[in-house]
């Protein structure tokens, strides 16, 4: 490698570093093949666009980690509890101070989670910068460019943003959540001409049901994003609602529709749900992060969910789950959904917890700290035999994110008819009335665990209200704090209200 390349390697990878802390605590790229031309006027160009956004693409494993991004959506919701049991999970508090909304600007996944959101919104300027740049390369970046402005500006309330060829002294300017949705949107409504138009399949880069499906979500959010108080109150113009169900119209026109078995949606091979997947994130985690030590996998007998969210779930509904079936799979004794009780293997036998020598039993009852192996309900949405992809964008997202905007105008019959769809698609029970508390609840079997929960409850108005292991938080906590590593390298961050 000669110095010329050598230096400009480095100079983007410094920019990289630079747009997330503003400064990084590493220097380490975020994927190898950056690959670049001359000069061109002082300017360093770039000429790989396919590369470039292939790797954008890859990048979104993040998402399938269970810390970081993951946990600052789920861990502070009511659908999740990382109890400590004897030491294990005590990781000096991180994950009990996300339960608990006691995090502060210090906090180990605040601050990855900045960091690997910019850099990877720095990611896409590098994409736009290239030179040949198609139409669909363009079109990528500006998708995946609204995707990580919309995180940011949920998670952190304003966007630090820098030009590909901004020097590496030039600060990121800073742009608030009221401006940065508008960006957000301009970013994915532009990116649509020129996204492929595909239907179900195993697709793994931007489409445009992708985006279709991502305005549905920031549509439906926007007036979280413009209320002068981040903690509300919120009040929804009925032109963006309008948009929520024009877009997910538009996801239906594209081919995609509900499936009837509700964990094939989870399995391995083409469903007619999903729209986009990560094509190098593993779902793994998801069930590492709850099996028990005795399950066949040897899992890390951490996460659980709560009684609040398994009990506001009918008898029947088949998103509770399913026994584990004798299909001849080598993990016996693990079924699908809510890991409720004695389990058993696939034969028919009580599974001892090996530890203790008792029967192994997993209780709806879980404190934050000082849990037993046992306490706790396991969720298993990804079966270890039959695991596909990590799913980041599916159809019933979109179409609950209608029904919702249906409630919100008041036609409580077509969010009644929308909801019923997906219910009696899975085989379930139609619902005979709705409302936004049951609205809210629906939203969480439909979708628990999936990695969104915390914005649902931002905008019902729930999110620092009391549940298992958690009491009533302060309204700072609907925005997570400029970590103190980025408000040292750049004046131009403001800490948010509370910190």
């Amino acid at each position: 490698m000669n110095f010329n390349y050598r230096f400009r390697a480095f100079s983007l990878l410094t920019a990289f570093c630079l747009i997330g802390l503003m400064g990084c605590t590493n220097l380490e790229p975020i994927e190898d093949g950056f690959i670049f031309d001359e000069e061109v006027d002082g300017n360093f160009i770039p000429d790989n666009a396919p590369e470039l956004a292939n790797t954008a693409y890859n990048n979104l494993s993040i998402f399938a980690e269970q810390n970081n991004v993951y946990s600052l959506y789920e861990h502070t919701s009511d659908e999740m509890i990382p109890p400590t049991r004897g030491v294990d999970w005590g990781d000096n508090g991180v994950w009990r101070t996300l339960h608990a909304h006691s995090w502060d600007a210090t906090h180990a996944h605040v601050l990855s989670a900045w960091n690997d959101m910019n850099q990877r919104l720095f990611g896409t300027q590098s994409i736009l910068a290239a030179q040949p740049l198609s139409d669909r390369n363009r079109a990528d970046a500006l998708f995946l460019q609204g995707f990580y402005t919309w995180h940011v500006l949920d998670l952190y309330g304003q966007v630090p943003f820098r030009g590909f060829n901004d020097g590496v002294n030039v600060l990121p300017r800073v742009i608030p959540r009221t401006d940065a949705i508008d960006q957000a949107i301009d970013n994915v409504e532009e990116s649509i001409t020129n996204l492929p138009s595909v239907g179900p399949g195993l697709n793994v880069q931007g489409s445009k049901a992708a985006a279709y499906t991502m305005l549905t979500r920031m549509y439906l959010n926007k007036a979280v994003y413009k209320a002068s108080n981040p903690a509300g109150p919120y009040t929804h113009d009925n032109a963006d609602l309008m948009k929520v169900i024009e877009y997910a119209d538009l996801v239906t026109a594209e081919g995609y529709d509900f499936e009837d078995d509700y964990f094939s949606i989870f399995e391995a091979g083409v469903n007619s749900e999903v729209i986009l997947y990560s094509n190098n994130g593993s779902p793994q985690n998801r069930y590492y992060m709850t099996l028990h030590y005795d399950s066949p996998l040897s899992g890390w007998n951490g996460f659980t969910t709560i009684a609040e969210l398994y009990d506001s779930f009918e008898d029947g509904d088949p998103r509770l789950g399913e026994d584990a079936t004798p299909d001849g799979s080598q993990y016996s004794g693990i079924a699908t959904g809510f890991l409720e009780g004695q389990q058993f293997s696939d034969d028919g036998v009580a599974i001892i917890e090996q530890r203790g020598q008792t029967p192994l039993i997993f209780t709806k009852d879980v404190p934050l700290s000082g849990a037993n192996v046992k306490q706790g309900i396991r969720v298993i949405k990804y079966h270890p035999a039959r695991a596909g992809k990590y799913i980041m964008l599916r159809y019933a997202e979109a179409m609950m994110n209608k029904a919702e905007a249906q409630l919100r105008m008041g036609d409580n019959a077509g969010a009644l008819a929308t909801i019923n769809a997906m219910r009696t698609a899975r085989g379930g029970a139609p619902m005979a009335s709705i409302d936004e508390a049951s609205m809210l609840q629906e939203r969480a079997r439909e979708m628990y665990w999936e990695g969104y929960r915390r914005v649902d409850q931002v905008r019902f108005g729930t999110f620092n209200g009391a549940w298992t292991g958690k009491d009533p938080s302060d309204a700072s906590r609907v925005l997570f704090p400029i970590p103190q590593q980025a408000l040292d390298s750049n004046p131009n961050l403001e800490q948010n209200a509370g910190y």
